[in-house]
């Protein structure tokens, strides 16, 4: 089929196509090549995208690590939240549960490199992805991955590196580029999944078809659907078995609260399009569209100790909540999210060595909270039981102007590629206040009854507002081939932003080649992340259940900018700052094996994260009944150093073909200064330093064979600390290392259908239990790095036309 000259040079360059002309093999599919019967490449063979604006530079060839998973290696993960998958297939990449952490329990924090989530940036074919309007516990606001449908991915790019330089805000750790797909074809799959104790089934189904536009480009549409039980690993609560003989006339729950993953309905579609306008003008454009529904248990209300809730009095005569919640109450926190992307451009060239992009993006998150089962104890009679608790929206809009330009040097062999161009970004954050009786403080508060709704405070008429931040940024970006065995890199970046001023970034890059399939690579660079207008401007109330009491606490966090807040020695938020060093060796054989070792060291000032929790000052209004309030702050300095080490083995054994892979990262970060190195501050230092594992590995081979493919992973976890708030401070506890086992089954009936079974954690392992939270009913820690719910046992069936 023709290929016009545009789609070549588009090829080109995005590095899918090489500079004779080949296209690459799936860009990074292992074991394969275009004729079928060639040599297969070494996974390091791979072309990329992140990380270089080069033509034609493979995954070993670049000057900063880069890991390439390709669909195959997606769909070896039984998931459909990419976060899941992430976590399964990169090193330094975890993802927590988090059961029953208020909007954490559907908005997961994910971490690479052992650094905060907003600190990694995110891209859907090579542009920036909007952050979630949730912040989290510590502040941080990400983008969700678990937003981005599984099956609309072609590959995912993961760029081991400090990238602020060539891609802005929150390229600290790392950036995670996803490839949609674009290929032809129709692919639908459909799975269930359930864990061995019986719950958490979950029924999945996918779609995605595209079509070669002749030859004028591609469109391809994808669907996917994902309804998800609820799991509980919970042990009745012992303030629930005294409740229950002291009122054996009463039918207690048991469990009273539900520990586990929370029931949830998602709904994702997208369409990803590329057509040529002419021989020389591509128009793109792709969009992403989610839904999704869930609910949680929070905390059990006992009606013989909840005295905020269960008192009475002569202010609401003939009340009591015993009348409504006989047995007590386990509010029901609910979570609806629409999230959508929309990304469209037109690219081309001016000359064959002159190529430009201009591209504009839309995205925007939006989260509604609801809390069922519960009351405003404050409004007596006259509460509602259900409660809408506000809504909170992150906007994001992007234009972007890039151009690429292959220059010839007459002492160079090979020309030196310089990119350039400039972006104008805005942010919008915007809260919706909830019902009035989900915040309002009613008669009853002065008798002592609890004002706003129990469990979750909606968002206050004070709360309630819209804030925006704009920025404007410059780059330029060279790679320089000096002979066969040297290539430097260099970029710099200016960064200008309304909110707080201006930023400027550099960053060095070298590779040296050993023999031609061995490499020294080394990067130093510096990079920034900017507070957000939600971290610069909000406010949030939270409930908690103090473990040692069992009484509910209320805790306020203010934004910098609340008058309290100063007099407690809030300060105007400032960006966080990074240096990055890292030295690696990469290589490659004709024997099939391949792989590297990267050493980094990331040192971050100014680092972003909550205050330690102050007292309301005696004399101070506090109308929400706060037991204490603290508030965001550039807190302290850290130190992150690690290894990475990858390795991957092909060989043809018997009738089929073997592959080994290994993925080991070590990784610790250690508090320099700050509050949080002095006693004031304790837990702080605690989770930056200790509550995710330093050590995080995994060994996957998988064996195909005619129809059958076999497939086998153990994943290691090293140990960790964990620790749990309390309105009289913190208690910690550490959990040992863990090593799972996952195995699958694959079969292809014909060349339309096929068939696949596994288990994740086959031998059904669980982890410690987490001894300072049985008062609360929970068996293993919510914090956990891995999943706590036990063996999970799935089938899929997959149709291919």
């Amino acid at each position: 089929m023709h290929r016009s000259k545009l789609s070549r040079s588009i090829l080109l360059a995005l590095g899918l196509v090489s500079a004779g002309g080949a296209i690459a093999a799936d860009a990074g599919t292992p074991g394969t090549s275009s004729s079928g019967n060639a040599a297969a490449p070494t996974q390091l063979d791979a072309m990329l995208v992140t990380g270089t604006r080069a033509s034609n530079r493979t995954q070993f060839e670049t000057l900063a690590p880069v890991d390439v998973f390709t669909k195959q290696d997606i769909q070896s993960v039984d998931s459909t939240d990419l976060k899941d998958v992430l976590a399964q297939l990169v090193p330094s990449f975890v993802v927590q549960r988090l059961p029953m952490a208020d909007g954490q329990v559907f908005v997961r924090p994910a971490t690479l490199r052992g650094l905060s989530p907003d600190q990694t940036l995110v891209l859907v074919n090579g542009r920036r992805f909007h952050r979630s309007a949730l912040l989290g516990n510590r502040g941080a606001q990400a983008a969700d991955l678990a937003q981005i449908p599984t099956s609309a991915i072609k590959r995912i790019e993961v760029l081991r590196d400090g990238a602020s330089a060539q891609y802005g805000s929150d390229a600290i750790a790392g950036v995670i580029n996803i490839i949609l797909e674009d290929s032809p074809g129709t692919e639908i799959t459909a799975g269930y999944s359930q864990y061995a104790q019986g719950d958490g089934g979950s029924r999945d189904f996918s779609a995605r078809t595209g079509w070669a536009l002749g030859d004028y480009g591609s469109l391809a549409l994808f669907a996917e659907s994902s309804n998800s039980d609820a799991t509980s690993r919970t042990r009745q609560r012992p303030d629930a078995i005294a409740f229950q003989a002291a009122h054996p006339e009463l039918d207690v729950p048991n469990p009273v609260q539900r520990w586990g993953q929370p029931e949830l309905e998602s709904r994702r579609v997208g369409f990803n399009l590329k057509a040529n306008a002419s021989d020389t003008l591509e128009l793109y454009a792709f969009g992403l569209y989610s839904h999704s529904d869930g609910v949680s248990d929070f905390n059990w209300r006992n009606p013989d100790t909840t005295t905020g809730a269960y008192r009475t009095t002569s202010i609401f005569p003939g009340w009591n909540l015993r009348s409504l919640y006989p047995v007590g109450f386990s509010p029901q926190y609910g979570n609806t999210q629409n999230d959508l992307q929309l990304v469209a451009g037109l690219r081309g060239e001016i000359t064959p060595k002159l190529r430009w992009d201009l591209s504009a993006s839309y995205g925007r998150n939006a989260i509604d909270y609801s809390l069922d089962n519960s009351i405003n104890a404050s409004l007596g009679p006259d509460s509602p039981t259900s409660f809408d608790l506000g809504r909170l929206t992150q906007t994001e809009k992007n234009a972007n102007a890039d151009f690429n330009y292959e220059w010839d040097v007459a002492a160079l062999s090979k020309p030196v590629n310089v990119a350039f161009g400039a972006e104008f970004r805005q942010e919008t954050y915007q809260v919706r206040a909830g019902d009035p009786a989900s915040y309002a403080v009613g008669r009853g508060a002065a008798a002592g009854l609890e004002a706003n709704s129990n469990g979750a405070p909606g968002f206050s008429a004070s709360q309630a507002g819209q804030w925006s931040q704009r920025s404007k940024a410059a780059y330029v970006d060279m790679e320089v081939p000096l002979g066969e065995r040297w290539s430097i890199g260099a970029a710099g970046r200016y960064e200008d932003f309304s909110s707080f001023g201006s930023t400027v970034d550099g960053k060095l890059s070298a590779r040296f080649a050993i023999t031609p399939d061995v490499a020294l690579r080394g990067t130093l660079s510096t990079g920034f992340r900017a507070p957000t207008p939600a971290q610069l401007n909000t406010t949030s109330t939270t409930q908690g259940l103090d473990t040692r009491t069992l009484q509910i606490f209320t805790s306020g966090r203010l934004s910098p900018s609340d008058p309290l807040a100063q007099l407690l020695g809030a300060k105007p938020l400032t960006p966080e700052e990074s240096r990055t060093a890292s030295l690696g060796l990469t290589w490659r054989t004709d024997l099939g094996l391949s792989g590297s070792v990267d050493v980094y060291r990331i040192t971050l000032s100014d680092r972003f994260s909550q205050s330690a929790s102050f007292a309301i000052p005696a004399g101070t209004p506090n109308p929400l009944g706060y037991t204490s309030v603290n508030y965001f702050t550039n807190d302290f300095d850290t130190t992150t150093t690690g290894v990475d080490v990858v390795g991957n083995y092909l060989r043809d054994l018997g009738a089929g073909r073997m592959t080994l892979t290994l993925a080991y990262n070590y990784n610790q970060t250690r508090v320099d200064n700050g509050s949080t190195s002095v006693a004031t501050n304790e837990t702080q230092r605690v989770l930056f330093e200790d509550r995710l594992p330093e050590h995080k590995g995994s060994f996957t081979g998988s064996w195909d064979v005619g129809a059958w493919s076999l497939m086998a992973r153990v994943r290691y976890y090293g140990k960790w600390t964990d620790s749990t708030g309390n309105a009289t401070g913190d208690i910690y506890q550490q959990f040992g290392a863990m090593t799972f086992l996952d195995l699958a089954v694959g079969y292809r009936i014909n060349e339309h259908h096929s068939l696949r079974v596994g288990a994740d954690n086959v031998f059904d392992r669980y982890p410690d239990e987490a001894t300072f939270q049985a008062s609360r009913g929970l068996i293993y820690s919510r914090n956990a790095p891995y999943d706590t719910d036990g063996a999970n046992v799935y089938a899929q069936y997959r149709l291919t036309f």
